[in-house]
């Protein structure tokens, strides 16, 4: 397995947009394992790749609880189709920005399209969690982060706050 790192907010990178993946072969079926592995060890219950510094559309998702029977989702190139006009508000946090949190409004219910594991495409209904989920995974793609739907005050306390661990972490 690759060692994969998630990068930290502020890091630039995670600002970037990914490119889609041409086909799902081996190296995107690894990518994806490895994300899958990565996500579990912290604890997330959604990653993606531009946050391992892979700039590729892949995310990785399992919302169920640890008692539950895992129900993970790899797709590639995901695909907005539909969305609710109901919303939902809810906390919000981020493996990139790890014990920070914020309220974010999502649609509540999507349709999604996108190329399994197995390079087949597929489509999901999801609604509530799993849908804020793969909402959220969907917008790293874009270069977007959680915090970007807060208010600038609490998205620039969220930023420095996290720019100054950094500092902290780095000098030792």
């Amino acid at each position: 397995m690759a060692q994969l790192d998630i990068l930290l907010a502020p890091d630039p990178r995670l600002k970037r947009r990914a490119e889609a993946v041409p086909q799902v072969d081996r190296n995107v079926r690894r990518l994806m394992d490895d994300m899958m592995t990565v996500m579990h060890d912290a604890n997330g219950i959604g990653l993606a790749a531009p946050q391992v510094g892979v700039l590729k559309r892949v995310i990785v998702i399992d919302v169920s609880r640890p008692e539950d029977t895992p129900q993970p989702y790899r797709m590639a190139n995901p695909e907005l189709l539909w969305q609710s006009e109901d919303t939902l508000t809810g906390e919000e946090g981020c493996l990139s920005l790890p014990e920070q949190f914020g309220e974010v409004t999502r649609p509540n219910a999507i349709r999604v399209r996108y190329l399994d594991e197995n390079g087949e495409s597929r489509e999901l209904e999801a609604d509530g969690l799993l849908a804020k989920c793969i909402q959220h995974e969907m917008d790293h793609l874009e270069g977007t982060l959680f915090v970007d739907h807060l208010s600038s005050l609490k998205r620039n306390i969220i930023l420095r706050r996290m720019a100054k661990t950094k500092r902290l972490a780095a000098a030792g």
